[in-house]
Order: structure tokens, then C-alpha cells, then sequence
């Protein structure tokens, strides 16, 4: 709202070829314009809307678990008990942006993954940047551990289950594609 102002400000209502501001008044106004503060979403995480939680139970963002951590940790909303050979998909009801040509790799947290023996389904998890608020899901994350152990392991909540990294990508000339995410989780092929 500021910045259309401070253009209201530079152009004026009139509509009018000859300039209606001196030069001063206009570099005064460009200085304005530079130093009001401006919110521009670049990465990072939000809660998905009320429609499209899974679990009602207080979302954690991601966090980084020092200054110097590539990996933003995400949390369990719920205390499952998961048996050797299953699965369970563990939804946090977060969401990521991120910019054109990026990319959030999901990954198991070490520590869970050696001390209990459980692994993501998939190896590593892929999130798009246009999963963000996607029709199906909000694009709400789901983090899918399976247990390679011989033994029952419980997850609690809030335990760190998983570690997305932020990652830019590279575009292989002479392949594109026009097609927009409709779905949501395995959704590529909805397209609009």
C-alpha cells in the first residue's frame, strides 16, 4: 500500500505529458521510495490454512538447529508407534515458498535414522515450488518414514523426524514445459 502511494505521489492524478513535479520533489520522492521497508517473500515456511491441517495439534515451523545448519528441521505432531517393514506418513501441516529454480529436498534427520533404523519412503523427498498452495493440499508436507529395524520405534511429539534443504536446480535446454500443478502429493501428471 506505501508503494502505491509513494507512485500516486511521483505521477499524480492528472493525466497529463508535462511533468507535474520539479526534479527535487521527484529525487526527494525516489529516496522515499528506497528506504521504505518492503516484505518480499523469498523463501521459507508458513502454517497451511485451517481447511487442509491434518492433525489438531499446535504447528511447529521448521527450524534450523544452529546458524550454520543447511537443513531446517520439521517436527512430529503425533506419537506413532511404527512396526518393523511399515510406514507412516507424518503430516506437518507446513508449507514451503521458495523462488523459480529452487527446490526443498526432504531428508531423514540422521539421528533418527541411525538410532531407530527408520527411513523416508522415498529416499528424499522432492517439493516444488509450485506444491506451495496447491488446490488439493495447501501444499502441506507430509514426511513418510518407514522402519527398516527389527524392533517397534515410537516417534513423540514434537521430535525433529526430518530436514528439508533449500536447493537451486539447473533446466536442461530444449525442455520445457506450460503445465500447472493442479494436486497435490504425486500430482505431475494433473495438469491444468
Amino acid at each position: 500500500m506505501k508503494m502505491i502511494n509513494f507512485i500516486k505521489k511521483i505521477f499524480g492524478k492528472e493525466k497529463k505529458c508535462e511533468p507535474t513535479r520539479t526534479e527535487e520533489e521527484r529525487q526527494q520522492i525516489i529516496k522515499e521510495m528506497l528506504s521504505a521497508p518492503v516484505s518480499v517473500k523469498v523463501r521459507g515456511f508458513e502454517e497451511v490454512s485451517e481447511k487442509f491441517k491434518n492433525v489438531n495439534v499446535e504447528t511447529t515451523l521448521p527450524t534450523r538447529g544452529s546458524k550454520e545448519s543447511a537443513g531446517y528441521d520439521f517436527y512430529s505432531k503425533e506419537e506413532i508407534v511404527i512396526k518393523p517393514g511399515k510406514q507412516y506418513v507424518f503430516w506437518t501441516d507446513v508449507k514451503a515458498y521458495m523462488m523459480p529454480g529452487e527446490v526443498l529436498e526432504m531428508y531423514v534427520r540422521s539421528s533418527i535414522g541411525i538410532k531407530k533404523g527408520l527411513v523416508l519412503s522415498n529416499s528424499v523427498g522432492i517439493i516444488d515450488q509450485d506444491y506451495y498452495e496447491n488446490l488439493k493440499t495447501d501444499g502441506n508436507i507430509g514426511v513418510c518414514l518407514r522402519n527398516e529395524s527389527d524392533q517397534p520405534q515410537t516417534i513423540e511429539v514434537g521430535e525433529r523426524i526430518a530436514q528439508g534443504i533449500f536447493k537451486q536446480f539447473l533446466v536442461a535446454d530444449n525442455i520445457s514445459s506450460t503445465n500447472e500443478r493442479t494436486g497435490g502429493i504425486g500430482s505431475t501428471n494433473e495438469i491444468k
